[in-house]
């Protein structure tokens, strides 16, 4: 059975301000509680991704390995993780302008954990975990300046 989460933000940043963070790797640890980030390939973390890149974010003693496999400019950042502790994991940014300026973030995930039962618990952790990362996102691509 697959499990889902959706989380939501407001920015008063543009869309494309947003996207840019989304895009620029090396700027998740300044917005997210993600600690660090590396490129697989070993590429510049400043540059922009695009699809087919693979990120490894680690926060804490967790580490997630991620491919990007949508990428809509202004709209859309879609990712899938590619290890444990999930069989299968994407996840969904979507970027929409406001009709009262700014961008609302909605933040989705789809996953079916490798454990047995444990589905309820990511649930759980994962809406948290995301609520973080899409507020953190909202305020940093909002910021004077943010890259």
């Amino acid at each position: 059975m697959p499990y889902t989460y959706a989380v939501t933000s407001h920015s008063q940043a543009s869309p494309e301000a947003v996207f840019t963070a989304l895009v620029h790797p090396a700027t998740w640890p300044s917005w997210s509680p993600i600690d660090s980030v590396e490129l697989e390939d070993g590429a510049d973390p400043e540059k922009r991704q695009q699809v087919g890149d693979i990120r490894i974010f680690r926060a804490g003693r967790g580490v997630a390995r991620e491919r990007i496999v949508e990428l809509v400019t202004d709209r859309r950042f879609v990712y899938e993780n590619t290890g444990s502790p999930f069989r299968s994991y994407r996840g969904t940014v979507e970027l929409a302008e406001s009709p009262h300026g700014g961008t609302d973030i909605t933040w989705t995930g789809t996953f079916r954990p490798r454990l047995p039962l444990t589905g309820p618990f990511w649930q759980w952790y994962l809406t948290r975990f995301m609520q973080r990362m899409a507020d953190g996102l909202a305020a940093y691509a909002a910021a004077p300046d943010p890259i």
